[in-house]
């Protein structure tokens, strides 16, 4: 089942573009998955177990790098094709 996924990550910290730039770089690092960035978000798609796989992993690193960080995100199951 392919999904679509919308987060945004909030360091808790003045320094915030750091962190964000850190997950999306380590986002594209999986082939599998069609990443896009945009000022407010960054879109995941790719099969449902491959997606929740790589944000398992990448929200995981997040948590242990920054001390303080909220992750915000929408799931759409059967995305349109884009």
């Amino acid at each position: 089942m392919k999904v679509a996924v919308d987060i945004s990550l909030y360091p808790l910290d003045a320094d915030f573009i750091p962190p964000i730039k850190d997950v999306i770089e380590r986002l594209n690092g999986y082939p599998e998955l069609q990443v896009v960035t945009n000022p407010m978000s960054t879109q995941i798609r790719g099969e449902y177990a491959e997606v929740m796989a790589a944000l398992t992993r990448e929200i995981g690193t997040t948590f242990e790098q920054v001390p303080k960080a909220v992750f915000a995100m929408r799931i759409l199951n059967n995305p349109v094709a884009g």
